[in-house]
């Protein structure tokens, strides 16, 4: 650790604070096609060992979740980025 950043642990509150929302109405826009999209309407396809999202645009993969017992994986690699209201409205 140096005196211009610091380690990722300074980042726990934050993180923790973001994924305590639904993330259905996120905003967020495809790292493919670039097309904004709320969450909740991606394709959401289950018959696989998790969730995969696709851009109703494109069809390139938004995100990946896959949970196991006692943790969670969590791919956004499709998205640009994601825009969402906190839960104070802050």
């Amino acid at each position: 650790m140096t005196e211009d950043h610091l380690d990722g642990n300074a980042a726990g509150g934050g993180l923790r604070e973001v994924f305590a929302v639904d993330l259905t109405a996120a905003t967020g826009q495809c790292s493919n096609c670039s097309q904004a999209l709320v969450l909740a309407e991606s394709l959401l396809y289950t018959r696989a060992p998790g969730l995969v999202a696709r851009c109703p645009g494109c069809e390139a993969v938004l995100f990946r979740l896959v949970r196991g017992p006692g943790r969670a994986w969590l791919d956004l690699r499709g998205m640009t980025c994601l825009q969402f209201a906190l839960p104070d409205g802050s």
